[in-house]
């Protein structure tokens, strides 16, 4: 099996507690909701999001021929 790309699939701001999760359907980044209520954060925080070097994104095998 050759290397396979996995993006993210949910992020969270460490600034404000703003929570996202990757909709396939949309192509694009939803609030989520947790207890039916959505987790907004602070609408004028210029986010930073929870995605760094510690998520590696590659799955399988790197070296395959």
């Amino acid at each position: 099996m050759s290397a396979q790309v996995q993006p993210p699939t949910a992020r969270v701001c460490e600034r404000c507690g703003r929570t996202e999760r990757w909709d396939d359907n949309l192509e694009a980044w939803q609030i989520a909701r947790e207890d039916g209520e959505k987790q907004v954060g602070n609408p004028h925080c210029i986010h930073e999001w929870d995605i760094n070097g510690t998520f590696n994104p590659v799955t399988g095998n790197v070296n395959a021929d």
